[in-house]
């Protein structure tokens, strides 16, 4: 992609999709949700290396159920571990909160760029 922006996206989704791989063995196999977001994001850091107009239906449709995550996670960590804060969740609550920013600022630049996909 010759478009620095597309490539940070790109990245952006790619990590997420790592992330959310990573997480499903740790906090529950069962949480089959967790590993559909994992591959859907991984697509569409796909589509969006190759700019393709798939991929700003898979941003939009993406962001909620993210939203969903990402917020119901980060309130379950604030409510069960504030009467034990330890660094590591704290760090934990931080990369939830850059996560919901950062999702937030791509699902408005995609929507707002559609255009520029094919």
């Amino acid at each position: 992609m010759k478009r620095r922006d597309g490539l940070l996206l790109a990245v952006f989704y790619a990590v997420v999709g790592v992330f959310q791989i990573i997480a499903l063995p740790v906090l529950d196999v069962r949480m089959v949700w967790i590993g559909a977001l994992a591959v859907l994001s991984l697509i569409t850091a796909f589509g969006l290396l190759r700019a393709q107009k798939w991929a700003v239906w898979l941003v939009v449709t993406l962001f909620f159920p993210q939203l969903a995550f990402a917020a119901a996670s980060l309130n379950a960590y604030i409510e069960f571990y504030s009467l034990f804060p330890q660094s590591s969740v704290l760090l934990l609550n931080i990369g939830l909160a850059v996560f919901i920013v950062l999702s937030f600022v791509s699902f408005v630049y995609v929507t707002a760029k559609r255009k520029t996909f094919k």
